[in-house]
């Protein structure tokens, strides 16, 4: 099979908004840098731009720290032992990605990494160090050498979260905005970045919808989690930098690329929204699945077992569900030692769910977890739209390809956002006057179907995929369309919008990638296929089509700005 041109997959829809309804803006202000989002990847690149002497404005959408990154369990990779090398890093990277990481991506995120980590304690990053006062490094899944630093056991999350958040605020160049949902971006004559249009809960006037004015705009809004009825995601992750981009004509890729954490802590089958993960550095300490028989299953299907790459657990997990028509398995950690010291998070987590890991197996289940895919960029971290940025779990640089190795993410964010800040030093023109900004009139979704969306993607576009429930999504999910109408301007309206923007380009990327690689899992096409090993790039149209173009790996975005 060869790949030439557009390839399509289930009908695309035809409809989707290309702005969102908004009344125009009542107030603005203004910085050099706008960076919507607060997690690992924004606050970096705020500190960098700083550090270049830029000001800075921080977009928030509920406060600086109820992003994805003070969840984080697991750690950061990075080489830092003699035994280990990048070589080894960017191996167990591209094992884990089959065959669609970028391999310049890849070789920056393995050599940089380290002195990024660096940087970052120097910012005052605390990570758990042994009685000689090494950094203590661990294995998880994926990994063949111990790489992984932690804070607090597993807790590494809330520890870059807070230090990040004590430097910024220290900053009197930056200033934060919380409690701003990003809406649209803001172009110039020349269709440059030259701002975001937002709205902030009781701010300006009584509808809250402002304008940021910048000489760019960095997205670093995390995942699109919440696309599904459970997630590890929290509430804030609906995929709004993904939409925005969309709409502003920036090119998307692998959006299928749905990586599902193994083991999140089953609460019960009627469990929506953020469900808690149970880490897999807990497997990385020897933690062992087994079924409803107390029988171990890893064993056999992967050489490293427990600490196979997520995808290929999460897929021997789901398969013994359904050989055993349960929906969940169960994950023994009664033998690790000090389990209750070690990882005091999980411990606590699982004990308010009634559940006692020290003497108990505990019942996990795969859930969204997170997006392989998403805006893409070059090596800078420059989008398709000239002066728009995006950086971390919203944007695509070519690293994770089909399944992200455990503990690259917080990694990406750091070498990324030090990236994008020096190309923000070097290029920040004065944009162009902006035109005149109006009310937005595009239809907006009620927000009493995103229910029906989300049931469909965690029914049809999970874990387990297949054309037939992948046209079957598609359907639905253009029936949800048909509700756009006059709902009501405002978060909820424009939230299940977003959703509903990316759903429609995911599933789409789904049905048309007729094969089985990384966390795309079509029991239809149950064999990896190399006339895939290509990138299926995403652009919605004016008219609100969608266009999916396949790209091969080693061919670079067309980024010409």
């Amino acid at each position: 099979m060869t790949l030439a041109g557009p390839v399509l997959g289930p009908p695309l829809l035809t409809s989707l908004p290309v702005r969102l309804a908004a009344p125009a803006p009542g107030w603005e202000l203004t910085a050099d840098v706008c960076v919507v989002g607060s997690g690992v990847a924004g606050l970096c690149v705020a500190l960098h731009a700083r550090a270049a002497g830029l000001s800075v404005a921080v977009v928030t959408k509920v406060e600086v720290d109820d992003g994805s990154t003070r969840w984080a369990q697991g750690g950061i990779a990075a080489v830092l032992a003699e035994t280990d090398s990048p070589a080894a890093h960017a191996a167990d990277t591209e094992t884990a990605g089959v065959g669609l990481c970028e391999p310049d991506a890849v070789h920056a995120l393995v050599t940089e990494g380290p002195d990024r980590l660096r940087e970052l304690i120097s910012w005052g990053a605390a990570f758990d160090r042994g009685a000689d006062g090494r950094l203590l490094l661990t294995r998880e899944g994926g990994h063949h050498a111990d790489r992984i630093v932690h804070a607090g056991g597993d807790a590494t999350g809330a520890e870059v979260q807070r230090a990040l958040h004590t430097a910024v605020t220290a900053d009197p160049g930056i200033t934060l905005v919380e409690h701003a949902m990003v809406l649209d971006l803001v172009t110039d004559g020349a269709g440059r970045a030259a701002g975001v249009t937002l709205h902030v809960l009781g701010e300006g006037t009584a509808d809250g919808v402002g304008a940021v004015r910048s000489r760019a705009v960095v997205l670093a809004t995390g995942g699109m989690g919440q696309v599904y009825a459970a997630t590890t995601n929290p509430s804030v992750s609906t995929g709004d930098g993904v939409a925005l981009g969309l709409r502003a004509g920036a090119t998307a890729t692998d959006l299928e690329f749905v990586q599902f954490h193994p083991t999140a802590l089953y609460l019960g089958p009627d469990a929506r929204g953020q469900q808690p993960l149970v880490s897999e550095a807990l497997r990385g300490e020897g933690a062992l699945l087994r079924d409803a028989a107390g029988e171990r299953f890893m064993v056999g299907v992967h050489p490293l077992a427990e600490l196979a790459p997520r995808d290929v657990v999460a897929k021997a997990i789901t398969r013994v569900q359904l050989r055993d028509g349960t929906d969940h398995v169960f994950l023994d950690a009664r033998h690790v030692e000090g389990l209750a010291d070690r990882f005091p998070t999980i411990v606590a987590r699982c004990r308010e769910a009634g559940v006692d890991p020290v003497t108990e197996l505990v019942p996990v289940t795969p859930a969204a977890h997170y997006a392989s895919g998403g805006l893409v960029t070059d090596l800078a971290g420059r989008t398709t739209v000239p002066g728009l940025y995006a950086c971390g779990e919203v944007a695509c640089t070519g690293v994770h390809g089909a399944n992200r190795l455990a503990s690259n993410s917080l990694l990406e964010g750091l070498v990324f956002a030090g990236r994008i800040g020096a190309a923000l030093a070097a290029e920040l023109p004065v944009p162009e006057p902006v035109p005149p900004q109006v009310a937005h009139l595009d239809g907006l979704l009620d927000p009493a179907a995103r229910g029906r969306l989300t049931a469909t993607m965690s029914a049809r576009v999970g874990a387990l995929r297949s054309g037939a429930g992948l046209v079957q999504a598609a359907g639905e999910l253009a029936a949800v369309a048909g509700l756009l109408g006059e709902a009501e301007p405002g978060v909820p309206a424009w939230e299940a919008t977003d959703l509903l923007t990316v759903a429609t380009a995911l599933t789409a990327a789904a049905g048309a990638r007729e094969e089985t690689r990384g966390c795309h899992w079509r029991e239809d096409h149950p064999d990896a296929d190399d006339a895939w090993r290509v990138h299926l790039d995403v652009r919605l149209h004016g008219d609100g089509s969608l266009q999916l173009t396949p790209r091969p790996v080693g061919t670079p975005p067309e980024v010409h700005w």
